[in-house]
């Protein structure tokens, strides 16, 4: 299923909500940090571990909040790095070119510095090396025309981009049911 050595650093955790809907997934850290907390049940498990100088945990695979969170009204989309990503493409606004999301980083088309918000309007993907070559400037100052100007998204195509990076587990197929078929 998973290679021992590359599974620890791409796998990743669905989480539910209290009445069993995915609501997102998250790191396998974050998904620890979540049980830890006592935020969680575990539901699944991978078959990988990880190990401390004295502890040993069983990777969670589904997790379910303890919780109920009040889904986002219809069609509201949460602003955050993962979502700015899907949105583009994973494809850096400047250069036109696609990357991994290790790779890419966030850019406030009017930086910070000058004001500039930190909304759907005005933040884009961009790949290290286009972002620090724009630095503290707007596109125009930098001349680095945008791809596409920055809209807010009316949805994501969720099931399609939260796994692209390769397919999901087995263990998931069922919490996902009404989304991949």
């Amino acid at each position: 299923m998973y290679s021992a050595s590359t599974a620890i650093l791409t796998l990743r955790s669905l989480v539910l909500n209290s009445s069993y809907e995915p609501m997102r997934v998250v790191s396998w850290q974050k998904a620890l940090v979540l049980w830890f907390q006592g935020k969680v049940d575990v539901l699944e498990y991978h078959s990988v571990f990880a190990r401390s100088a004295c502890s040993s945990f069983q990777l969670p695979s589904v997790l379910r909040l303890r919780s109920y969170v009040r889904p986002r009204p219809h069609g509201a989309i949460r602003f955050c790095r993962e979502n700015v990503y899907i949105r583009d493409g994973f494809t850096c606004q400047y250069c036109r070119v696609k990357y991994s999301s290790k790779l890419l980083t966030l850019d406030h088309v009017v930086p910070a510095s000058h004001q500039g918000p930190r909304n759907w309007t005005n933040v884009v993907t961009a790949c290290r090396e286009c972002n620090q070559r724009k630095a503290n400037r707007t596109p125009t100052q930098a001349r680095m025309p945008l791809f596409r100007e920055p809209r807010m998204p009316t949805w994501l195509p969720l099931a399609e981009t939260e796994f692209r990076l390769g397919p999901f587990p087995s263990n998931w197929r069922h919490y996902l049911r009404y989304k991949t078929g």
